[in-house]
């Protein structure tokens, strides 16, 4: 993949996408800076070397050249957004990948062609479905790393709540990794071909789009997440915004003592990241987004007023990462309605919008059939990745993963003959 940081960049001037208050929020990061300086941040295991502290400084210098003021509550234009230098990060377990990739492939990445696209994820069974983003546009960097255990400090312990995690704190700390290691992809990349990105989009793996990653959803100003399943904080399914705010609001792990500090107790996921922006005076931005995530874990139902809503993939509408699975929906219509009047806006509740939105029995496993559910709502060509993935061989893995390897500036993973073997050879014996 070659770079050609003039050709294809504009030049963002004062009428379009530039960042406000940046001597206001200069003197803040400076401020924040101080304080991860005297925190005292021990046992915790980086898969990437990297140091948020010195990457948000020197992020706030090169801000100054490209990101003068800009109006409050506009978002940029489709034109200048496509034209930027942007990084699409993917985190993340590919558990269900071959039904989740050709999504994010036709509708995020694909929709922005000129981004850099970076996956993070563990090396597991699952690791060789990645060979789907093998058509993506194009791809800055590909780590596929042995996770390990990541030492659990009492200053951590005492900060998260590991009640709604299924794997614990340890789980909790394991995403935080996942999320924050996207900076160190991010940053090497920038270093190794001197330039800066303007926009950060992180999300997860585990996402199904039905429609595209409209530019709306880059908002000025602010660091969007999506509308609802907040659990109590703020969804952390995705989030997109400019260099500075990413570079805050990735450091899931590094802003745990910070967090410490204020004296933060018992905090999930979206608690925790809600916390985190409060505290570095990044502001939240929610909007509606076509994705769901795509789950097998089993939720109540139907689910009482901090319960977990499940939806059919084949409704449409725009879930914001709200927990979802194919499946004949058991609740439509009037169903619906009274299952939302009884939901929490706070927790389990997410923005309604267009679409026929109906709810799964999620009481148990993915329903028999649940493939043909999936194609129809999916589409033949999506369909087709799916029974690929499924009918691929060694010989065909080993293909395919190569082909990605060889588009990707960056390989940092295990050969593709071991990651394949791993998840058709290993797994089944």
């Amino acid at each position: 993949m070659k770079i050609n940081d003039d050709q294809t960049r504009y030049n963002i001037t004062e009428e379009a996408c530039q960042i406000s208050n940046f001597k206001t929020s200069r003197i803040f990061f400076l401020c924040l800076i101080s304080i991860l300086l005297c925190a005292v941040i021990t046992n915790v295991i980086h898969v990437n070397v990297f140091h948020p502290v010195s990457y948000i400084s020197s992020t706030m210098r090169s801000s100054s050249s490209h990101h003068p003021s800009i109006s409050a509550s506009s978002s940029c234009d489709s034109t200048i957004v496509k034209a930027t230098k942007m990084a699409i990060c993917l985190v993340g377990g590919a558990r269900r990948f071959e039904l989740t990739g050709p999504s994010i492939v036709k509708h995020v990445l694909q929709e922005n062609p000129n981004a850099d696209l970076f996956l993070h994820g563990p090396l597991d069974q699952n690791a060789y479905k990645f060979f789907l983003l093998k058509t993506a546009p194009r791809i800055a960097a590909v780590r596929i790393f042995d996770p390990h255990r990541i030492a659990e400090t009492k200053m951590q312990l005492r900060v998260l709540s590991s009640g709604d995690s299924p794997n614990g704190t340890q789980g909790l700390l394991q995403y935080f990794n996942l999320v924050e290691g996207c900076l160190g992809l991010i940053s090497a990349h920038e270093s190794r071909h001197n330039f800066t990105y303007e926009w950060i989009v992180r999300t997860r793996v585990d996402g199904y789009w039905s429609a595209p990653l409209d530019t709306s959803a880059f908002q000025l100003n602010g660091y969007l997440v999506p509308a609802g399943s907040r659990f109590g904080g703020l969804n952390d399914r995705l989030g997109i915004g400019d260099r500075a705010t990413s570079a805050v609001a990735l450091s899931r792990l590094s802003v745990l003592p910070v967090l410490a500090a204020i004296g933060h107790q018992n905090l999930n996921s979206e608690s925790a990241f809600k916390a985190q922006l409060a505290a570095t005076h990044v502001r939240a931005k929610e909007a509606t987004l076509p994705f769901c995530t795509l789950s097998d874990r089993h939720y109540m139902y139907p689910p009482g007023r901090f319960g977990v809503p499940v939806a059919a993939i084949d409704g449409g509408g725009r879930l914001s990462g709200a927990k979802c699975r194919p499946c004949e929906a058991v609740c439509t219509g009037k169903c619906v309605e009274k299952v939302w009047r009884l939901l929490d806006k706070g927790w389990g509740w997410l923005e309604r919008s267009e679409g026929s939105l109906g709810l799964c029995n999620a009481t148990g496993p993915w329903e028999e059939g649940w493939e043909k559910v999936f194609d129809r709502a999916a589409g033949e060509k999506a369909a087709a990745e799916r029974r690929k993935v499924e009918a691929v061989d060694l010989a065909g893995c080993e293909r395919e993963l190569e082909g990605l390897k060889k588009k990707a500036n960056l390989w940092d993973a295990p050969a593709p003959a071991e990651i394949c073997r791993l998840g058709l050879v290993d797994s089944v014996l």
